[in-house]
């Protein structure tokens, strides 16, 4: 498995986020995240996008973080939040949603951020465990959907 860098317009994180959004959708019912996200949000130092690749260079995970400081939502100076981890089905259970955690927050950790933040809901039990597993503990809500009872929030300082 190798995971690289790439924008988050990149066609395989085009369709990478398509296949998260879809996942979510069938979860909420709601179209999927509706989270304003711009391919700038990104782009180092204030943020990495990865995409993990098969033997046969197949775009099969997906994960990355973007800087957040104190905004009125929630979050607090120095915050890096994580956005669209996700692993295809064939591929789940096999560590690789853990190795990517991992890489993203060393990378924000070397970028000088203090505070790894996610936002994840109710239906997705497999990310809260992870998470929770990874050391993240439940934090203030924050972001688009910090008014939704489905929203949880958690936070792991780096």
């Amino acid at each position: 498995m190798i995971i690289r860098p790439v924008r988050f317009d990149h066609p395989d994180a085009v369709k990478l986020n398509d296949e998260v959004q879809t996942e979510y959708d069938l979860r909420y019912g709601d179209g999927g995240d509706a989270t304003v996200l711009e391919a700038t949000d990104f782009d180092p130092p204030c943020g990495v996008y990865l995409i993990a690749y098969d033997e046969h260079d197949r775009p099969v995970a997906t994960g990355g973080w973007r800087s957040q400081d104190s905004n009125g939502e929630g979050n607090e100076d120095g915050d890096a939040e994580l956005k669209r981890m996700f692993v295809i089905d064939e591929m789940r259970g096999r560590g690789l949603a853990r190795r990517m955690l991992a890489a993203l927050e060393e990378d924000a950790r070397m970028a000088g951020r203090v505070r790894m933040v996610l936002e994840t809901g109710t239906k997705q039990p497999e990310a809260v465990a992870l998470y929770t597993s990874s050391g993240y503990e439940p934090c203030t809500k924050f972001g688009y959907y910090r008014h939704y009872p489905e929203s949880l929030c958690f936070a792991k300082h780096l």
